[in-house]
């Protein structure tokens, strides 16, 4: 099928009559994902947002439950979003990492179900990526700008319009419900054409390197590559995969709740113990831990890398650390 960028606000408007529809908007200076009510708020050619699409399945702050202690006793009411949502415009780097996400909150020894019924009634509409930037490598970490793994729905920009794939059954379901044309033949080819000519790849190879780093626990390595470091951790918190997280109980005289907040590696209090003992007291081990964790533990324990290479870590990076470079160094060690 094919859109013009001239219909596509209508379309969106049409979709929030019936869906929640989320969308990257300006707001505030930053390309960002919001809800939206009228499609001319959507801005679909800028680059990717700001913080990764995984908040929309996974809030930064979320309330899990509520409760209210009463003399005729406890009530408790879970918070389970199940609202039906449309997320338009997810770039596929975003919507890989849903996929890399989709083995933590769902397997065997865990389930959760406050992403679980989130992921079950989003759809996710994606949108391929003409122009890499100069910072994304994500064609070397099983994505890359036009991956559709992830999408049920995929858009590839023309120029002056979208072409429109259904991938998912209910991807397929939605556009059937939509009156869009049908992309000739010229258009297919040219998205084809397109898909096939453009990569990310930011000259890494990984090839071999989760073997590697399996056995450099105690390497040398480790005590130079944290010097830069002040452990801000936007890294983290900007990394579409990262999904550490704290729970906090929080309550006022007879009422409280509990919320789950997203946690980082690279903070000094994450692994704090309760006996004050500490395991990763400094900058060494919190780094060994994210680049070990992403490169090694993940693909031993999912088969797959925790990295989508968005390359929002090392845009956002105060101090200029690259990941890139990280990598390029532990395969260039003896």
């Amino acid at each position: 099928m094919i859109v013009s960028k001239n219909e596509i606000a209508n379309l969106l408007t049409q979709l929030a009559e019936t869906y929640r529809v989320i969308a990257p908007v300006k707001k505030d200076g930053m390309l960002q994902y919001a809800a939206i009510k009228n499609g001319e708020q959507a801005c679909l050619d800028d680059a990717n947002t700001k913080k990764p699409g995984k908040e929309i399945l996974f809030p930064q702050s979320e309330e899990l439950f509520n409760y209210t202690i009463s003399a005729e006793g406890i009530r408790m009411q879970d918070n389970v979003d199940k609202e039906a949502t449309v997320v338009f415009g997810m770039r596929p780097c975003d919507v890989k990492s849903l996929v890399l996400l989709d083995n933590v909150f769902q397997n065997d020894q865990y389930t959760d179900v406050y992403y679980l019924t989130r992921r079950a009634n989003t759809i996710i509409v994606g949108l391929g990526c003409a122009q890499p930037a100069a910072t994304c490598f994500c064609s070397s970490v099983g994505c890359g700008p036009f991956a559709k793994e992830g999408s049920d729905i995929f858009l590839t920009d023309l120029g002056e319009a979208y072409v429109i794939e259904g991938i998912s059954d209910k991807g397929k379901e939605l556009l059937a419900k939509l009156s869009l044309a049908e992309a000739g033949a010229e258009q297919k080819a040219a998205a084809a054409k397109l898909q096939a000519e453009v990569t990310a790849d930011g000259s890494i190879n990984i090839e071999g390197l989760a073997e590697k780093l399996g056995g450099m626990f105690e390497h040398p390595f480790w005590e130079s590559l944290h010097e830069k470091c002040i452990g801000c951790g936007a890294c983290t918190y900007l990394c579409p995969t990262c999904h550490c997280f704290d729970i906090a109980d929080e309550a006022k005289d007879c009422d409280g709740c509990r919320v789950r907040n997203w946690d980082a590696c690279m903070f000094p209090l994450f692994t704090l113990h309760g006996s004050g003992h500490n395991p990763r007291t400094g900058g060494k081990a919190r780094w060994r831990q994210r680049l070990m964790h992403k490169f090694n533990y993940f693909v031993d324990r999912y088969n797959a890398t925790a990295c989508v290479g968005c390359g929002r870590c090392i845009k956002n990076c105060p101090v200029n650390l690259d990941i890139r470079q990280a990598l390029a160094d532990v395969r260039a060690l003896d």
